[in-house]
């Protein structure tokens, strides 16, 4: 990969952490986010739980 694409890439990473650890707001957006991922898997885990005992 190009060197300089990957430079962005931890860049954006520790940008956001960093903005994370100091922004209420966005530490609650990520929960958010975070919370509606676990939702989302828990639901197609069951989907798929009813699928398999028929």
């Amino acid at each position: 990969m190009n060197d300089k694409f990957l430079f962005g890439v931890v860049l954006g990473m520790l940008g956001g952490a960093v903005l994370v650890t100091n922004s209420v707001k966005a530490r609650q957006m990520v929960k958010s986010g975070q919370q509606q991922v676990v939702e989302k898997a828990e639901s197609l885990t069951k989907k798929s739980n009813k699928k398999n005992s028929k």
